[in-house]
């Protein structure tokens, strides 16, 4: 780490006069950015230099390469991300679920990938869960994607001995809902627990998302449960930060409730 005071690195000083541009939007998304000889020129330094500065601004994800013609600012659309929208009604057609519904809405294309597994579960559900060491979930496995690129991935966890018999095990969407299924198995879920993390993703993460190096994603856990306070449902969403802001909607109590 620099000692405060002392000079920055002139890729440093490069990178962040093109963010300034770029967030102050003189350089506007989808525009090019000046080569890297013009800004070698601009600068006196040598190619070499300035395509740090570029890496730098590329693993920010606030550019992007399109070679052979150079850099462009990157034209970020970010989808809102409601996770109380589990518990409003189900949306009208059968292959699109709440959150496809709402990027419809907003004039995006949204498509999915569902993928069903039995698996041992991971330590982290299996305490969320309740389970014991033998007991097995289903994993129903999301990517979505908005006009065509990846925009987060979605695990939800089930006790196996409670669903084995339900449509949850069939690998398409659920139009009224994996809520409602739970309700029909005497497992209505009421209420949901949610915690956020904020790190870089892992290996498999990245390449599911297609991410660039230095992006980070937001995860949240979700652990559903009854009345009776009984945990039904575990769900892992993979949030990649440049792509999502997260929306929660919260309701003043009456202090004399």
């Amino acid at each position: 780490m620099a000692a405060r005071g002392a000079p920055q690195a002139v890729y440093v000083r490069i990178a962040n006069a093109l963010r300034g541009q770029i967030e102050s939007g003189q350089l506007e998304p989808g525009q090019q950015l000046p080569t890297e000889h013009a800004l070698g020129a601009e600068y006196e330094v040598a190619r070499a230099t300035v395509r740090q500065a570029l890496t730098l601004l590329k693993n920010e994800g606030l550019i992007i390469p399109a070679r052979p013609r150079g850099y462009f600012v990157r034209k970020i659309r970010r989808s809102i991300y409601r996770p109380q929208a589990e518990f409003r009604p189900r949306p009208h057609f059968a292959e699109m679920d709440q959150w496809m519904e709402e990027q419809a809405e907003d004039g995006r294309e949204p498509s999915q990938t569902i993928n069903v597994e039995i698996v041992n579960p991971p330590h982290e559900i299996a305490n969320r869960l309740g389970l014991k060491p033998d007991e097995m979930t289903v994993v129903r496995r999301r990517i979505r994607y908005l006009d065509g690129e990846p925009f987060n991935a979605n695990d939800s966890y089930f006790p196996l001995s409670l669903v084995s018999t339900s449509e949850i095990m069939v690998p398409h969407d659920i139009q009224r809902g994996a809520n409602e299924v739970l309700a029909e198995l005497g497992a209505r879920q009421v209420r949901a627990i949610d915690e956020i993390e904020v790190r870089m993703p892992t290996p498999t993460e990245a390449t599911q998302l297609d991410l660039g190096p230095g992006t980070p994603v937001a995860v949240i856990r979700s652990t559903g449960y009854t009345a009776d306070d009984r945990p039904v449902r575990a769900v892992v969403t993979v949030l990649p930060g440049t792509k999502h802001v997260i929306v929660f909607e919260r309701d003043r109590l009456d202090p004399d409730d």
